[in-house]
């Protein structure tokens, strides 16, 4: 087999997995902000559209936010909807922000299995934005861990 055969059958497999395409949270689901393409990548970075509209992940420990400790609440980057308090914060050691606990009716949740794995993605409830995933492996009162890309969250100090 030659190099070009390699690496169409690479590319071919790695499709047939979903890892080859991206994947986007409004494709098929309503929410209550929509907008366009166009519009989103009108509205946000490069590296924020990558994460919010495309699923994407940014490098660990590369956020401002991973290091963001005063009093106040972390929201969407998207369409500003508050998300999680900073009480809720810690230091996970994931180099991603990480939370306990959402606030009341601000994230939504679906299965997410891509990479070979099964896990539960984390979206904005208001406009469908990906924010990152939620784990078994968190402190205690919830157990639960939200990892969530900084790129994807803006905070807003009280």
């Amino acid at each position: 087999m030659n190099r070009r055969a390699m690496l169409t059958s690479g590319f071919a497999a790695a499709a047939a997995f979903g890892l080859g395409t991206l994947r986007t949270n409004a494709s098929t689901e309503k929410f209550e902000i929509m907008r366009s393409e166009a519009e989103w990548r009108k509205l946000l970075s490069p590296k924020a559209f990558n994460v919010l509209r495309e699923a994407g992940t940014e490098r660990a420990f590369t956020s401002p936010l991973n290091d963001e400790h005063r009093k106040g609440v972390f929201a969407c980057a998207g369409c500003d909807l508050a998300l999680y308090s900073s009480d809720t914060k810690y230091d996970s050691g994931t180099g991603w922000p990480s939370f306990w606990k959402p606030l009341p009716n601000a994230v939504g949740m679906k299965e997410d299995n891509t990479l070979f794995s099964r896990r539960t993605e984390v979206h904005c409830r208001r406009c469908g934005g990906h924010l990152g995933h939620v784990f078994d492996d968190g402190p205690k009162p919830t157990g639960k861990r939200y990892c969530m890309n900084g790129v994807a969250l803006k905070f807003i100090p009280a």
